[in-house]
């Protein structure tokens, strides 16, 4: 079965208690098919410890949610040797950075110390104990959380932490017509949302999973599309609005996730149509605005788009 199939079954079975959430559901595919790691920002209450719990059913992966407080330790994610008095011997106890899907619930609630444990995992896939490297397990994807109004308490994460996930993802408000929907679902015998994703199907095996990333890894890039790629991560170096353009590591994201993309969409070659399409999540994380542009009311995203416009699109 291709990407294509795949991708639409996985996402018709999030929107079963995901409701109204397409384009972010999609986004959020994109990312994980494409081996990246994903930050949500979004008030509570909109289903973002529910996405990440459907997806790990949907999938059928190992999930192990952290929530991140001003006390939690490294050790405390990636394990730590414990002593055995009986058997008068060190043992590792593993954290519950040894999983598939692991939800880092509201990530900027924890010092720095404790965030940059999630570093090596995240870009190397594997973590160092007392001195000892152990590979995670695959597919390993981070899903980290973070509330867009609260500051107090809060460590924002920084740059080099922030580069490291593939996606920035804004969970919206939904309809008020999706939020009919929603609600509708409470009338009779209450069943929360978290239990209805326990009863979701696992509609991909790992192996399928694989043949998925196989077949994206085939797709095809033209050098005009790779020429436009750079085109827009040098044009955010340069734009005045901007005041950190984004990194080569950024061209590589918008590369991967277009491919993810246009296999979604049935095709085995990239469009341009398929880099705008991922450009604002891939990128929205990885510039900083000028102050003085912030302070005109111009947001992230619209900057961007205001780069991206003036990029030439290749025929």
């Amino acid at each position: 079965m291709t990407v294509e199939q795949k991708s639409r079954q996985i996402i018709e079975e999030l929107s079963k208690v995901v409701i109204g959430q397409e384009d972010f559901l999609r986004h959020l595919l994109i990312a994980f098919l494409s081996g990246g790691h994903v930050l949500m920002e979004g008030v509570p209450g909109l289903g973002k410890t529910l996405t990440a719990k459907a997806l790990a059913r949907a999938v059928r992966a190992d999930y192990k949610r952290v929530q991140f407080t001003p006390d939690l330790m490294p050790s405390d994610i990636i394990g730590t040797n414990v002593f055995n008095a009986k058997e008068a011997e060190f043992y590792l106890k593993k954290g519950p950075v040894f999983t598939n899907i692991l939800l880092a619930d509201e990530i900027n609630r924890t010092p720095p110390k404790t965030q940059s444990a999630l570093l090596e995992a995240m870009e190397e896939r594997s973590v160092t104990i007392d001195g000892t490297t152990m590979q995670l397990p695959s597919p390993f994807f981070v899903i980290a959380t973070q509330n867009p109004l609260e500051y107090e308490g809060t460590y924002p994460l920084p740059e080099a932490q922030l580069d490291r996930f593939l996606m920035k993802l804004y969970v919206n408000y939904i309809s008020r017509e999706n939020e009919d929907i929603l609600i509708s679902g409470y009338r009779g015998n209450f069943i929360g949302a978290h239990a209805r994703a326990e009863e979701l199907t696992a509609v991909i095996t790992p192996e399928e999973l694989e043949e998925c990333r196989k077949e994206i890894a085939a797709v095809n890039v033209e050098d005009g599309v790779l020429h436009y790629i750079t085109g827009i991560t040098f044009a955010t170096r340069q734009s005045l609005q901007i005041m950190l353009g984004a990194s080569p590591r950024a061209s590589i994201a918008l590369l991967l996730c277009a491919r993810t993309a246009a296999a979604m969409n049935g095709r085995d070659y990239v469009l341009p149509e398929d880099v705008v399409d991922i450009a604002l999540p891939v990128l929205r994380h990885r510039v900083l605005l000028r102050p003085e542009a912030g302070a005109s009311g111009l947001n992230v995203d619209n900057a961007l788009m205001n780069v991206i416009r003036k990029v030439e699109i290749p025929r």
